[in-house]
């Protein structure tokens, strides 16, 4: 099982070159990073966890050139968006981002997707939240045959261009995986239809993990495609039977939380979980 970790990489917290070389020395996978363009002051939308919206969402980095900031420390971390904001960027632009990412760290990239939840911030993009979930399809379709054509054309609701080059395309073939995040009642629809994986956050409260594993078996047999792999993001600090027990239920990679701090407190969370990264390796 694969070890991954998630930080809200801000202007306070620490870089992401130095988070990036110490993950890289202790045994991790891959280093995750969300996105927020920016948070509505209205705050009109509920924050999903419950409570008073953190700080760092405020605060938050551009997921690409942090990671591209990580990239050119590192040789083998693999660099991954915990998740795009899919619906709130230009597909055409968003395609060159990823894969110039991607030439440029050795084809490492980890293209998480995601439709959002502020419906305020979707907004301030264009975007109609009753339409996210399809609009994000069609981005993501579009990207694909940007990534995959000599000459890329899409004809859609909401994507619409004739052919057209664009380079670099991804040293990863066919392309970079997309993994698709959300829990949804669609989101193994979009999953099984276009994903290459399914990254769910698992929060105190929820469904046993263990029934939503296997209802995404069933989407994938129904479908005719093979199980696709699962990226399970956790919540809270796993203990080495939590740890067992999404192993026991195939779980590909596991992805541990960091806080949004300095390197004098991350550090030492780093070189703990280094321990657990090892053992489950």
């Amino acid at each position: 099982m694969r070890f991954g970790a998630f930080v809200f990489a801000t202007d306070r917290s620490i870089h992401p070159t130095e988070l990036g070389r110490a993950l890289e020395d202790h045994g991790f996978e891959s280093l995750w990073v969300p996105e927020h363009t920016h948070i509505p002051v209205s705050r009109l939308s509920p924050y999903p966890a419950g409570g008073d919206l953190p700080d760092h969402y405020r605060r938050s980095l551009d997921p690409f050139v942090a990671l591209a900031m990580a990239a050119a420390v590192t040789t083998r971390l693999r660099l991954a968006t915990g998740v795009c904001l899919v619906v709130e960027r230009d597909p055409i632009v968003l395609a060159k981002e990823v894969a110039t990412l991607d030439w440029a760290s050795g084809g490492r990239v980890l293209f998480g997707v995601g439709a959002g939840w502020n419906r305020e911030e979707m907004g301030n993009h264009g975007t109609d939240p009753r339409t996210r979930r399809r609009l994000m399809r069609e981005r993501v379709l579009a990207m694909k045959q940007l990534w995959t054509a000599e000459e890329a054309e899409f004809h859609g609701r909401f994507v619409d261009f004739d052919p057209v080059w664009q380079w670099p395309k991804p040293i990863q073939r066919p392309h970079p995986p997309v993994l698709v995040g959300g829990d949804a009642p669609s989101t193994f629809d979009h999953v099984v239809e276009y994903g290459d994986g399914w990254v769910p956050i698992l929060r105190p409260g929820q469904p046993p993990f263990g029934e939503r594993m296997a209802q995404l078996r069933r989407s994938c047999e129904e479908a005719g495609r093979e199980p696709v792999p699962v990226t399970a993001f956790l919540w809270n600090r796993p203990s080495p039977a939590d740890l067992e027990e999404l192993q026991g239920l195939g779980v590909e990679r596991v992805v541990v939380p960091l806080p949004p701090v300095d390197r004098d407190r991350v550090l030492p969370r780093v070189e703990g979980y280094g321990e657990l990264a090892r053992r489950f390796a």
